[in-house]
Protein backbone atom coordinates (compact mmCIF):
# COMPACT_ATOMS: atom_id res chain seq x y z
CA UNK A 1 0.00 0.00 0.00
CA UNK A 2 1.71 3.56 -0.53
CA UNK A 3 1.59 5.86 2.22
CA UNK A 4 2.24 9.48 2.27
CA UNK A 5 5.43 8.57 3.03
CA UNK A 6 6.07 6.28 0.66
CA UNK A 7 5.07 9.11 -2.12
CA UNK A 8 7.60 11.40 -0.86
CA UNK A 9 10.31 8.99 -0.87
CA UNK A 10 9.62 8.05 -4.53
CA UNK A 11 10.06 11.77 -4.87
CA UNK A 12 13.67 12.39 -3.48
CA UNK A 13 15.76 8.72 -4.11
CA UNK A 14 18.35 7.34 -3.34
CA UNK A 15 21.67 6.33 -5.23
CA UNK A 16 21.80 3.14 -6.68
CA UNK A 17 25.19 1.41 -8.11
CA UNK A 18 24.91 -0.40 -11.31
CA UNK A 19 27.16 -3.61 -11.69
CA UNK A 20 30.69 -2.29 -13.03
CA UNK A 21 31.08 -5.53 -14.37
CA UNK A 22 28.16 -5.66 -16.46
CA UNK A 23 28.12 -1.46 -17.06
CA UNK A 24 31.71 -2.08 -18.54
CA UNK A 25 30.29 -5.06 -21.19
CA UNK A 26 26.68 -3.44 -21.99
CA UNK A 27 28.56 0.45 -22.55
CA UNK A 28 31.49 -1.42 -25.10
CA UNK A 29 28.13 -3.22 -27.15
CA UNK A 30 26.32 -0.17 -27.00
CA UNK A 31 29.02 2.33 -28.28
CA UNK A 32 29.59 -0.41 -30.72
CA UNK A 33 26.03 -0.76 -32.28
CA UNK A 34 25.27 2.96 -31.75
CA UNK A 35 28.77 3.80 -33.72
CA UNK A 36 26.70 1.30 -37.06
CA UNK A 37 24.00 2.81 -37.18
CA UNK A 38 20.83 3.70 -34.74
CA UNK A 39 19.10 0.77 -36.55
CA UNK A 40 22.12 -1.43 -35.37
CA UNK A 41 21.61 -0.33 -32.03
CA UNK A 42 17.66 -1.02 -32.61
CA UNK A 43 18.82 -4.65 -34.23
CA UNK A 44 20.92 -5.62 -31.18
CA UNK A 45 18.65 -4.64 -28.23
CA UNK A 46 15.90 -6.84 -30.01
CA UNK A 47 18.92 -9.80 -30.07
CA UNK A 48 19.53 -9.43 -26.52
CA UNK A 49 15.83 -9.10 -25.14
CA UNK A 50 15.41 -12.62 -27.33
CA UNK A 51 18.33 -13.71 -25.98
CA UNK A 52 16.90 -12.43 -22.02
CA UNK A 53 13.94 -14.45 -22.46
CA UNK A 54 15.03 -17.20 -23.93
CA UNK A 55 17.59 -17.37 -20.66
CA UNK A 56 14.52 -17.28 -18.39
CA UNK A 57 12.33 -20.34 -20.39
CA UNK A 58 14.94 -22.79 -21.33
CA UNK A 59 16.70 -24.27 -18.32
CA UNK A 60 19.46 -26.02 -20.70
CA UNK A 61 20.32 -22.21 -22.07
CA UNK A 62 20.07 -20.83 -18.40
CA UNK A 63 22.25 -23.47 -17.22
CA UNK A 64 25.00 -22.64 -19.46
CA UNK A 65 25.11 -19.00 -18.91
CA UNK A 66 24.99 -19.54 -15.26
CA UNK A 67 27.93 -22.54 -15.11
CA UNK A 68 31.09 -20.89 -13.99
CA UNK A 69 32.51 -24.22 -14.28
CA UNK A 70 32.84 -24.45 -18.09
CA UNK A 71 35.85 -24.77 -19.59
CA UNK A 72 36.39 -22.21 -22.78
CA UNK A 73 36.33 -24.82 -24.93
CA UNK A 74 32.64 -25.79 -23.60
CA UNK A 75 31.56 -22.19 -23.31
CA UNK A 76 33.34 -21.86 -27.18
CA UNK A 77 31.56 -24.43 -28.15
CA UNK A 78 27.97 -23.27 -25.97
CA UNK A 79 27.39 -19.90 -27.93
CA UNK A 80 25.82 -20.63 -30.89
CA UNK A 81 22.44 -21.62 -29.11
CA UNK A 82 23.02 -18.20 -28.07
CA UNK A 83 23.18 -16.98 -31.27
CA UNK A 84 19.75 -19.15 -31.96
CA UNK A 85 17.83 -17.06 -29.66
CA UNK A 86 18.41 -14.12 -30.63
CA UNK A 87 17.22 -14.87 -33.99
CA UNK A 88 17.81 -15.88 -37.83
CA UNK A 89 20.93 -13.23 -38.77
CA UNK A 90 23.02 -12.24 -35.87
CA UNK A 91 24.25 -9.17 -35.58
CA UNK A 92 28.28 -8.97 -35.33
CA UNK A 93 28.30 -6.66 -32.51
CA UNK A 94 26.11 -9.43 -30.89
CA UNK A 95 28.56 -12.29 -31.47
CA UNK A 96 31.35 -10.00 -30.44
CA UNK A 97 30.09 -9.30 -27.17
CA UNK A 98 28.97 -12.73 -26.23
CA UNK A 99 32.66 -13.69 -27.70
CA UNK A 100 34.32 -11.56 -25.39
CA UNK A 101 32.26 -12.48 -22.38
CA UNK A 102 32.87 -16.40 -22.66
CA UNK A 103 36.36 -15.31 -23.54
CA UNK A 104 36.77 -13.57 -19.81
CA UNK A 105 34.92 -15.98 -17.98
CA UNK A 106 32.08 -13.53 -17.82
CA UNK A 107 28.94 -15.38 -19.12
CA UNK A 108 27.42 -15.12 -16.29
CA UNK A 109 27.08 -11.58 -16.22
CA UNK A 110 24.99 -12.06 -19.15
CA UNK A 111 21.44 -10.83 -17.70
CA UNK A 112 23.32 -7.90 -16.25
CA UNK A 113 24.53 -6.82 -19.32
CA UNK A 114 21.48 -7.06 -21.18
CA UNK A 115 19.57 -5.24 -18.30
CA UNK A 116 21.85 -2.23 -18.30
CA UNK A 117 22.13 -2.15 -22.59
CA UNK A 118 18.36 -1.60 -22.40
CA UNK A 119 18.77 1.01 -20.08
CA UNK A 120 20.97 2.97 -22.33
CA UNK A 121 18.90 2.52 -25.09
CA UNK A 122 16.22 3.56 -23.32
CA UNK A 123 18.27 6.74 -22.39
CA UNK A 124 19.62 7.13 -25.65
CA UNK A 125 15.49 7.48 -27.35
CA UNK A 126 14.72 9.51 -24.04
CA UNK A 127 12.47 6.63 -22.29
CA UNK A 128 12.73 6.60 -18.16
CA UNK A 129 12.98 2.61 -17.50
CA UNK A 130 11.03 1.95 -14.06
CA UNK A 131 11.46 -1.32 -12.32
CA UNK A 132 8.98 -2.33 -9.12
CA UNK A 133 9.66 -5.10 -7.63
CA UNK A 134 7.19 -6.46 -5.36
CA UNK A 135 6.48 -10.03 -3.09
CA UNK A 136 3.64 -10.73 -5.11
CA UNK A 137 2.21 -8.87 -8.28
CA UNK A 138 0.66 -5.48 -7.70
CA UNK A 139 -2.77 -5.21 -8.06
CA UNK A 140 -3.81 -2.06 -10.76
CA UNK A 141 -5.19 0.36 -8.56
CA UNK A 142 -1.57 0.23 -6.80
CA UNK A 143 0.11 0.56 -9.77
CA UNK A 144 -1.65 3.35 -11.14
CA UNK A 145 -0.84 5.23 -7.68
CA UNK A 146 2.98 4.20 -7.97
CA UNK A 147 2.58 5.16 -11.77
CA UNK A 148 0.87 8.79 -10.55
CA UNK A 149 3.84 9.51 -7.56
CA UNK A 150 6.55 8.62 -10.27
CA UNK A 151 5.39 10.75 -13.50
CA UNK A 152 5.85 13.73 -10.51
CA UNK A 153 9.65 13.48 -10.38
CA UNK A 154 11.81 15.32 -11.44
CA UNK A 155 13.54 12.45 -13.22
CA UNK A 156 10.33 11.24 -15.16
CA UNK A 157 9.42 14.66 -16.13
CA UNK A 158 12.82 15.54 -18.10
CA UNK A 159 11.93 12.43 -19.93
CA UNK A 160 9.93 11.59 -22.93
CA UNK A 161 7.92 8.86 -21.89
CA UNK A 162 7.88 6.60 -18.61
CA UNK A 163 7.96 2.90 -18.70
CA UNK A 164 6.74 0.58 -15.26
CA UNK A 165 7.36 -2.95 -15.36
CA UNK A 166 6.41 -4.87 -12.10
CA UNK A 167 9.07 -7.95 -11.21
CA UNK A 168 7.74 -10.23 -8.43
CA UNK A 169 10.60 -11.77 -6.04
CA UNK A 170 9.47 -12.56 -2.72
CA UNK A 171 12.50 -12.52 -0.73
CA UNK A 172 11.44 -8.36 -0.47
CA UNK A 173 9.20 -10.05 1.62
CA UNK A 174 6.67 -7.18 1.59
CA UNK A 175 6.63 -3.23 0.30
CA UNK A 176 8.58 -2.47 -3.03
CA UNK A 177 11.87 -1.66 -4.57
CA UNK A 178 11.84 0.85 -6.97
CA UNK A 179 14.46 0.98 -9.58
CA UNK A 180 14.94 4.18 -12.27
CA UNK A 181 18.32 5.44 -13.71
CA UNK A 182 20.87 5.63 -11.30
CA UNK A 183 18.19 5.35 -8.40
CA UNK A 184 16.92 2.63 -6.15
CA UNK A 185 14.04 3.04 -3.32
CA UNK A 186 13.45 0.21 -1.22
CA UNK A 187 10.34 0.62 0.68
CA UNK A 188 10.60 -3.56 1.10
CA UNK A 189 10.22 -5.23 4.70
CA UNK A 190 13.60 -7.12 3.83
CA UNK A 191 14.99 -3.75 3.68
CA UNK A 192 13.72 -2.98 7.55
CA UNK A 193 15.02 -6.74 8.18
CA UNK A 194 18.45 -6.02 7.22
CA UNK A 195 18.93 -3.15 8.69
CA UNK A 196 17.68 -3.95 12.13
CA UNK A 197 20.16 -6.99 11.90
CA UNK A 198 22.85 -4.61 11.53
CA UNK A 199 21.50 -2.74 14.49
CA UNK A 200 21.63 -5.59 16.14
CA UNK A 201 25.02 -6.94 15.64
CA UNK A 202 26.50 -3.80 16.21
CA UNK A 203 25.02 -4.13 19.87
CA UNK A 204 26.05 -7.24 20.37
Amino acid sequence: MLTQRSVALLRTPLSRNASSIAQKYSKAAYQAALAKSPATLTKVHGELTAISSAIKSTPELSSFISNPTLSAADRQAGLPAVYKAAGASVSDVTKNLFAVLSENGRLGETEGVIEDFGSLVSKYKGELEVTVTSATPLPKDVQTKLEAALKQSQTAQQAKSVKITNKVNPTVLGGLVVDFGDKTIDLSVQSRVTKLNALLQESV
